[in-house]
């Protein structure tokens, strides 16, 4: 690896391979081939690991947070990212307000250390992780997920952080745990919205245990290349790029094992417009919005035409086996 500094003056690793270099040969390689008329696959292997090797860019706000690159399928879209102050400027994060301004307005208030994360339930070792446990207990990746809000808009993110199963597998679940049930901060005194009578807290999401268990579901400490803001569900929060947003809680103060399905927060307020499983699906209309096409964040206009939606949000390939013979108009 090859440590150089950036523009703002902090350290990050890049792959030896994509030294000038390595670069230049490559190129000289691609051109002998094209002679010979050999070139197409190359060329699209090329340009598949010259846009890996871009550097996701770090925007000097917070503490860096670097992340070895991942070798889980599906893990890397291959879009270009949404910038830095559209994803911490407009975001949905009730506990700091219902305006999307809110939270980068409001967040400042929330406390993020010291922090714990209490795993109970159905599992065989109970434990209460500190932070500082959790950000050693597996090596931290990069990933660049699709994001895509229900209300249809979205964006592509890198996150920071390692696949939910690595914890869930230190705690053993037991044969009868069925489902994770992920339990957020709600303190009044650092989260002025918490007491509103928008929603029941805490803010609580759940995910089947195979769900969980998915390599592409991310335990998230840091998104382009530094810990996460506090508007973006600081210290640690789930990202679950299969399904719609609001599954992905923020500021995860405890993770509940169970064997019934939990009652989660939007689930609650409104059983009719948000099921337990929110994937990502444009074939299931959501009661006051279309999710057959969605809003780029940052590159669609309110006027330009909207692109299409990818069902599972583009991860069908990986996840869609998870819900082999359901029916997912009925388990929405």
């Amino acid at each position: 690896m090859l440590i150089k500094k950036n523009a703002n003056g902090f350290d990050h690793c890049i792959p030896s391979e994509i030294t000038p270099q390595a670069i230049y040969q490559r190129r000289r390689d691609i051109i002998k081939l094209m002679a010979t008329g050999t070139a197409g696959a190359a060329l699209a292997g090329w340009a598949g690991r010259e846009a890996l090797a871009q550097t996701v860019p770090h925007p000097g706000k917070l503490a860096a947070l670097s992340g070895i690159k991942s070798g889980v399928a599906g893990a890397v879209a291959m879009e270009k990212l949404t910038d830095y102050k559209d994803a911490t400027s407009y975001n949905n994060f009730y506990e700091f307000g219902t305006d999307k301004a809110d939270p980068a307005r409001n967040a400042h208030t929330l406390a993020t250390k010291p922090w714990s994360v209490a795993v109970e339930g159905m599992v065989k070792n109970p434990k209460t992780f500190t932070l500082e446990e959790l950000l050693k207990l597996s090596p931290q990746e990069e990933r660049i997920y699709r994001l895509r809000c229900v209300e249809g808009w979205s964006m592509v993110i890198p996150w920071v952080g390692y696949s939910l199963s690595a914890l869930i597998k230190k705690v053993e679940p037991l044969g009868s745990a069925k489902y994770v049930e992920f339990i957020t901060q709600a303190d009044p005194k650092t989260m002025p919205y918490v007491g509103s009578r928008v929603l029941d807290w805490p803010y609580v999401e759940a995910l089947r245990l195979d769900e969980a268990m998915h390599p592409l579901a991310l335990l998230t400490f840091g998104m382009y290349g530094e810990v996460l803001p506090n508007q973006n569900g600081a210290p640690v929060r789930l990202v679950v790029p299969w399904k719609y947003g609001f599954k992905s809680g923020k500021s995860i103060v405890k993770i509940r094992f169970t064997d019934k399905e939990p009652r989660t927060a939007w689930n609650k307020a409104a059983a009719n417009e948000y099921g337990f499983y929110s994937n990502v699906n444009p074939l299931v209309d959501h009661p006051r919005w279309s999710q057959a096409t969605e809003r780029r964040i940052g590159e669609d206009g309110l006027f330009a035409k909207r692109r299409k939606t990818l069902m599972f949000n583009g991860y069908e390939a990986q996840v869609g086996q998870l819900y082999a013979g359901m029916d997912l108009k009925k388990n929405f």
